[in-house]
């Protein structure tokens, strides 16, 4: 396993926390707006790590020779995310939506 491949899981798993959490946050998982506050930062710290290791991945991709243009639509569409408002349709719609590229583009790029 390469560093693009351990990229692309620690990513991919990462991902995966941030939409257990987006989705805890969206239902109301979480005790009242004290921990509404509390759960705010570290997502925003998890799409941060996300948006980064999806660069670096497609990065390493590309260096190893393998199809790194196929995470560039998730790249994109991780970049467009904070135009839309938490906590409505068009939020998570979009996420659904980078966690399906990524995951398509994870896969093409194995």
């Amino acid at each position: 396993m390469g560093a693009a491949h351990l990229s692309l899981g620690l990513t991919a798993a990462l991902l995966l926390a941030l939409l257990v959490l987006g989705v805890s946050l969206q239902l109301g998982w979480t005790h009242g707006r004290q921990g509404r506050a509390l759960a705010r930062w570290p997502h925003h710290a998890l799409f941060f790590l996300v948006v980064l290791g999806t660069a670096v991945s497609a990065l390493l991709a590309a260096r190893a020779g393998d199809r790194a243009w196929a995470l560039l639509p998730a790249l994109g569409l991780l970049l467009a995310m904070p135009r839309t408002r938490p906590g409505q349709a068009g939020h998570w719609r979009l996420a659904l939506g980078c966690a399906l590229a990524y995951g398509l583009g994870a896969w093409a790029a194995w």
